[in-house]
């Protein structure tokens, strides 16, 4: 059954001359199943329908460019992004570290140094102080010795009484007690230590960073200084230990990419745009009733891409001064929601397909069957004739749930009965909706398709990828004036305001 439904669909796209192979054939590729298909090793290389945005990208990763992306969800928005990110040369990575500043304790100290050599140059301090404190605690271990046994000493030669001697045996043991936990604490705590703190750490990355920053708060984005409950008698946790690095910080000579930028609050958004413009932002707490207010490290560079992302709506409530950097600086590119319905764009669908499978790993192999139809439905959601959909993260859901079905039917591959079983399940909100309202209303049919009536009409309504028939009546009755009025009611009288008007004035000019 389901061979002859893919056969009706080719032939139906033959005749209607909407197949731009031109053979009767949805896919003019010779395979049998979609581990035939090559699958690029590079994002750049697996993005589909969007040509004009990758070169821009690969121009703007030369250059180290800003890009706004503005396109519908699911068009490759975070995929150019990350894809721009392994463009970018790996040579040019630091480690960034921060100091205490034994001048100003609230103002760390900042230093950064090629990427690896960060982890080494923590390693060593710390050896160092694990160093100072054994000596530390063998010092303190010696003056305990030397106050337990002095009280006895002094017993001994009758200088003082037995309760003085007691007292100070007790005191000292005490105060050597607290020596030595002191030394022990600050050798196996880090958050005690006051050796440097890796704040960036980039050892052994093959890929410039990328940093997916959307939704950030002020503290994520920016950086902050975690709060210190013990500031007083020595247990306090030193200032550079609790600086806590932003996602500016850690995109450092990578690419920040933050979609539905119009979502930052318009102070974030003046920070980012301080952050780009110098290359560098000092982390500061950002909750003014915390103790992490009160640090402020120096600068820490932030020389990073942005590649910010959205919609119409998001270019409205975008800061000018932001959007104009990113324009200044870089590029802005509005991204494709449907390619033409050509056989090399069909061939990418496949390809599309293979990719699907390999990087979600838990599911089969589609056989050429089923990829054509999954040909087919991006065809339908395309919404427009001779035109392929570029919305594929939605067309890969229906991808997974067909590969889930064939999992959990036991097939080796995905077959066509999957995909069409899958297209049932992987319907969106609005189309579950729509059909459980048209299943309602098919239950008080009265629609009247033989014969005639006057006044009355069958109408389409559509709603969602489906719709139904609905009866429009009209009765007409002697007007009480000398004018007559034609009135639609309801919804109707909204949408069809116009035709009213329209068909008014012609009944006037023939009947007065």
């Amino acid at each position: 059954m389901v061979k002859r439904k893919v056969k009706r669909s080719r032939e139906e796209v033959s005749t209607r001359g909407e197949n731009s192979a031109g053979n009767g054939y949805v896919v003019d590729w010779d395979f049998k199943t979609t581990e035939e298909i090559p699958v690029p090793k590079k994002l750049i290389d697996q993005i589909i329908g969007q040509d004009h945005a990758v070169e821009i990208v690969k121009k703007a990763a030369r250059q180290r460019r800003n890009v706004f992306l503005l396109g519908e969800p699911g068009t490759g928005k975070s995929m150019l992004a990350q894809a721009m990110a392994e463009l970018l040369p790996v040579t040019e990575l630091e480690d960034i570290l921060v100091y205490p500043n034994p001048i100003d304790p609230n103002t760390p100290k900042i230093k950064t140094v090629p990427a690896g050599e960060g982890r080494k140059i923590v390693e060593q301090e710390r050896m160092k102080e694990l160093s100072e404190t054994a000596n530390s605690r063998f010092g303190a271990t010696l003056i305990l010795l030397v106050l337990l046994t002095l009280p006895w000493i002094m017993l001994s030669m009758g200088w003082v009484s037995e309760t003085m001697a007691a007292a100070s045996l007790v005191v000292a043991g005490l105060l050597g007690i607290g020596v030595i936990l002191s030394t022990q604490v600050r050798a196996t705590n880090p958050e005690k230590s006051m050796a440097p703190k890796l704040l960036i750490d980039n050892s052994g990355k093959t890929m410039a960073p990328f940093v997916d920053a959307t939704g950030a708060k002020a503290g994520a984005l920016l950086g902050d200084v975690k709060h210190d409950p013990l500031q007083s008698a020595g247990l306090g946790t030193p200032a550079h230990m609790r600086v806590v690095p932003g996602m500016i910080h850690r995109a450092h000579k990578g690419v920040l990419f933050i979609d539905e930028i119009a979502t930052l609050s318009p102070k974030s958004q003046q920070d980012l745009l301080t952050a780009m413009q110098e290359k560098k932002f000092p982390i500061t707490g950002q909750s003014e009733l915390s103790s992490g207010a009160m640090v402020r490290t120096e600068p820490v560079p932030c020389d990073f891409i942005l590649v910010a992302a959205g919609n119409e709506i998001d270019l409205k409530k975008m800061h000018p001064a932001l959007r104009s950097r990113i324009r200044g600086y870089g590029y802005e590119i509005y991204l494709n929601d449907t390619m033409p319905d050509t056989p090399e764009n069909r061939r990418k669908l496949v390809r599309f397909v293979a990719q699907e499978v390999v990087k979600d790993g838990k599911i089969p192999h589609f056989t050429k069957e089923a990829v054509e139809l999954i040909i087919l439905e991006a065809k339908r959601r395309a919404g427009r004739k001779n035109r392929l959909t570029l919305k594929l993260r939605d067309l890969g859901g229906l991808v997974r749930a067909a590969g889930d079905i064939a999992n959990a039917k036991g097939h080796q591959y995905v077959l066509p009965e999957d995909v069409e079983e899958a297209r049932g399940l992987a319907k969106t909100l609005e189309e579950q909706v729509a059909d459980k309202y048209i299943e309602e209303r098919k239950e008080y049919e009265v629609l009247i398709t033989k014969g005639k009536r006057i006044g009355r009409v069958n109408g389409l309504a559509v709603l969602g990828n489906g719709g139904l028939v609905l009866p429009i009546e009209a009765n007409i009755s002697p007007s009480q004036s000398k004018e007559g009025k034609i009135i639609a009611t309801g919804k109707l009288g909204e949408i069809a305001k116009e035709a009213v008007l329209n068909v008014s004035a012609i009944v006037k000019k023939y009947k007065g």
